[in-house]
């Protein structure tokens, strides 16, 4: 029987959004004895998906916490938001699980969904198992679903199981590694029965197929097989772990967490076969006596809280240690966290998931350790793509939205914020529709700031084909002294991106050189908003003549002689509407890469290229050129293309000229605005 190794043990539960990872949270607490009774995640009973939010949205909208004990053995439970909206609020979690255990639907259709996920783990190098979990509403084959999967992973899937069947029901397993049958009870453990004769031959079958699978990393074993001796069971059993804890095969269990089935051999798994905190500190490169804070949260009622997990030691409130700057921190009040409740510990032990009240300089994905800090994991999260501009209902309520959005921005790395000074407006940026309006939720629930929300602004421009001479005079006499300016100017465009610039070619002092400036100034004045009412680039104004009055003139008369010229001849010279353009790449499962590209062409976009996803089987990666006002909508479209696989990021290329009828569009909506 493999050792196991000392301290609490982090297991995170990841997969696609709907798989059930609450729900089996739910019954491996239940199961371990922390619950009285198992509640369940659509009435409301459930530990995790506590928050308003996610009992609105009926699943997962942030990380949740708990965590139980297990024949002795210590775990904490991460269970990780599958949706991609939320996606990112349990990344940094995952990074620092000992163990990720991937829930999957039954069915091999579905099968896709759980890339992503697998994917991320093996980059990461997490070791990792997984739950099929709803077996008991399995219309295909568990062979079927493995075909599926098993693309999708660098590593050899090892069943470990195989189902007993009723009819089209599934009833029970045969554990291939203990050679025993189980039978599902509602409510009860699973009851222990000799192996059905029906199964017999398939049973030898599949488990002489386990071991040939660990075989490839035990010289010994492989001489057993190939010498037709039958090995103990702690030999499978420690070779199992060591596939497990090593990366080396990804083993595949289930049962059904509503029903509580599979649930308790899931357990005696995980308390076998998933390394301890010691592999993880190395992988992460942690030393003694430290913690890696995975998320901030400032949602309870005990304020901001760095959640963390502890390696190397135990740590004790009023610890000193140091952030990734070599600021000191003072460990405040240690908290162990229960889905929404807190408790205070005096200490947390190695291994230990804890909430750590007043670390206000770390922030997540950072480390506090006594020593140099470990460099933080390389995590991929999701794209930002969905942006609302935003405004209070109350301008009272202005300074508190921008201290807010900060709080909520510290707790979900997916979630941006920016002032856009030329728009005037504030836009806010996450990773769906469904993720801004679960952000636009909890900012009046829990800071009392409402707002409304919009699409932003498209940031159009203008600007001219022709060159165009013009004199601008301002004049204006009202007693005492009057205002005066005149000046020529020539206005001709420039290469696109070239921007602004300003010149003079003033002889004789028909200008004074003290008002130069002046005029530059009326002129970048005028740029501000173009005939078509965009501010307009690409354009050189040059000063060649004017005149002044020694009286009368002066730095005001100047700037407004300057903006008067330029905004005639902007009027002039031929001006045109340019939009942005970005360039998008656009990752996708193969066999939505059609529908896919089609998308993209109605949407005015441009094909630029299409390859290989790089390490993914079965992807592809496309890129394009797209106008930024076509964007909108295009990321819940792609999902909607590709069972919600595919995303994209999109970044600022160039501007384009706009003609025709959508020009006049945007022209027009500009000039009647609604």
């Amino acid at each position: 029987m493999p050792e196991r190794s000392v301290g609490t043990r982090s297991i995170a539960l990841v997969g696609p959004g709907g798989a059930g990872k609450t729900s089996l949270a739910e019954a491996l607490l239940f199961a371990a004895g922390k619950l009285d009774r198992q509640g369940a995640v659509g009435n409301g009973g459930s530990v995790g998906d506590a928050s308003p939010e996610a009992r609105a949205r009926g699943g997962s909208t942030e990380l949740n916490l708990m965590h139980f004990d297990f024949l002795g053995d210590r775990f904490a439970l991460l269970d990780c938001p599958g949706s991609i909206g939320f996606s990112a609020d349990g990344a940094m979690a995952v990074a620092a699980a000992d163990l990720a255990l991937v829930v999957v639907d039954p069915e091999p259709d579905r099968a896709l969904l759980a890339e992503p996920a697998l994917r991320q783990l093996e980059a990461l190098g997490i070791p990792h198992a997984i739950f099929v979990n709803k077996i008991d509403q399995a219309r295909g084959g568990i062979r079927d679903l493995l075909e599926a999967l098993q693309p999708m992973s660098a590593s050899p899937l090892i069943a470990r199981q195989i189902p007993i069947r009723e009819g089209e029901k599934v009833t029970g397993f045969v554990d291939l590694a203990l050679e025993r049958a189980f039978h599902y009870r509602p409510g009860k453990p699973s009851e222990q029965t000799e192996i059905p004769a029906s199964l017999a031959e398939r049973e030898a079958a599949d488990r002489f197929h386990m071991l040939e699978q660990l075989a490839d990393h035990d010289d010994a074993l492989l001489e057993q097989l190939l010498m037709d001796e039958t090995p103990d069971l702690p030999t499978v059993l420690a070779d199992l772990a060591r596939e497990t804890r090593e990366n080396l095969g990804v083993p595949v269990l289930f049962g059904s967490a509503l029903n509580g089935f599979g649930i308790r051999r899931l357990l005696k798994a995980l308390r076998h076969e998933a390394p301890g905190p010691a592999a993880a500190a190395e992988r992460l490169g942690a030393k003694d006596g430290c913690a890696f804070v995975f998320k901030v949260s400032h949602g309870g009622a005990m304020g901001r809280l760095a959640l963390a997990r502890v390696f190397g030691g135990a740590l004790s409130e009023g610890a000193e240690l140091t952030n990734a700057d070599g600021d000191p921190v003072r460990i405040g009040t240690l908290f162990a966290v229960q889905g929404e409740k807190t408790a205070k510990v005096s200490k947390a032990e190695t291994g230990d998931v804890v909430a750590i009240a007043k670390a206000e300089p770390v922030g997540a994905g950072q480390w506090l350790s006594a020593g140099k800090p470990a460099p933080s994991p390389e995590v991929e999260l999701p794209a930002s793509n969905y942006v609302l501009a935003i405004a209070t209902r109350d301008r009272k309520d202005d300074v508190r939205l921008s201290t807010a959005l900060h709080k909520l921005v510290e707790e979900d790395p997916s979630l941006h914020w920016e002032q856009d000074e030329a728009l005037h407006e504030t836009r806010l940026s996450g990773v769906s529709d469904e993720h801004l309006k679960v952000t636009i939720a909890r900012l009046k629930r829990r800071y009392g700031v409402a707002v409304d929300s919009k699409p932003p602004t498209v940031g159009y421009k203008e600007s001219i084909r022709k060159e165009v001479t013009q004199r601008g005079r301002h004049k204006k006499q009202s007693g005492g002294h009057g205002q005066f300016g005149d000046v020529v100017i020539e206005l001709k465009p420039l290469a696109r991106g070239e921007g602004f610039r300003f010149d003079e070619r003033i002889h004789g002092g028909a200008v004074p050189r003290q008002y130069m400036s002046a005029v530059e100034q009326g002129a970048r004045d005028a740029t501000l908003k173009g005939p078509l009412g965009f501010p307009v680039v690409d354009v050189a104004v040059t000063l060649t003549d004017g005149s002044y009055h020694s009286v009368d003139s002066s730095e005001l008369a100047f700037r407004t002689a300057g903006r008067i010229a330029v905004s005639e001849a902007l009027a002039a010279a031929a001006p045109h509407l340019l939009e942005p353009v970005h360039r998008i790449v656009v990752t996708t499962p193969g066999n939505a890469t059609s529908r896919i590209t089609s998308a993209i062409s109605s949407r005015r976009g441009q094909m630029l290229g299409m390859a290989p996803r790089e390490g993914w089987s079965r992807w592809d990666r496309i890129e394009a050129l797209m106008p930024e006002s076509e964007l909108r909508g295009l990321d819940a479209e792609l999902r909607s293309l590709s069972q919600g696989l595919a995303s994209y990021e999109a970044e600022f290329d160039h501007l384009a000229e706009l003609n025709g009828k959508l020009a006049d569009e945007v022209v027009q909506q500009v000039l009647e605005p609604a």
